[in-house]
């Protein structure tokens, strides 16, 4: 295990609170600390439990490892591809979709993990289908997750306008106007 450095773990918290533009307070009430002991914690007073830096990541919305790493509690993991780092950096993804993306590509990551461990076959029976593992599938889920969530809010928006348009005055149609028939029947005989 590395050194710890008090003041770096303070520090990281500090960042990611302001960036997630969550008061101390906020964070401290959310993470069920106190607001002087957060306080401590950020100035490298004091120096968190891992059951501590569990419930301030839960607040901050990141994984806890990413605090233990920063703790020197666990060692840093070889860098992943890259798509992690992408989905955090994403200024136009909620803080929400963030989790929910990364958890779905760290699903695919312990599933492969899980069936080169069993020595399991992951490719797929359709070859149309996309292959956990194979290069570029991590980011054609992420893709394929992000056009359906496109998708969806583009099907409220028109739903919306449909409804509203509705309700701002749509007349019906006089469709069935009646026509008078003029027959004028000459009789031959």
């Amino acid at each position: 295990m590395r050194n710890v450095n008090v003041n770096s773990i303070g520090e990281y918290i500090r960042e990611q609170r302001e960036q997630a533009k969550i008061s101390m307070r906020q964070l401290a009430q959310s993470a069920g600390v106190s607001n002087p002991y957060l306080s401590q914690i950020e100035r490298g007073l004091r120096k968190p439990s891992a059951d501590i830096l569990q419930q301030i990541a839960k607040g901050l919305r990141i994984s806890a490892e990413a605090l233990y790493v920063q703790a020197g509690i666990l060692e840093d993991r070889p860098a992943d591809s890259g798509v992690r780092s992408a989905l955090l950096a994403d200024p136009q993804l909620s803080e929400r979709q963030k989790q929910v993306l990364v958890e779905i590509y760290e699903s695919f990551r312990r599933e492969n993990a899980a069936d080169a461990k069993t020595g399991a076959d992951t490719e797929a029976d359709d070859p149309a289908e996309l292959t956990v593992g194979s290069p570029g599938a991590e980011a054609e889920v992420l893709e394929a997750v992000l056009a359906a969530e496109a998708e969806a809010e583009a099907e409220a928006k028109a739903e919306a306008e449909a409804k509203a348009g509705a309700k701002a005055g749509a007349q019906p149609a006089d469709d069935a106007q009646t026509v008078p028939k003029n027959r004028s029947d000459s009789a031959s005989d």
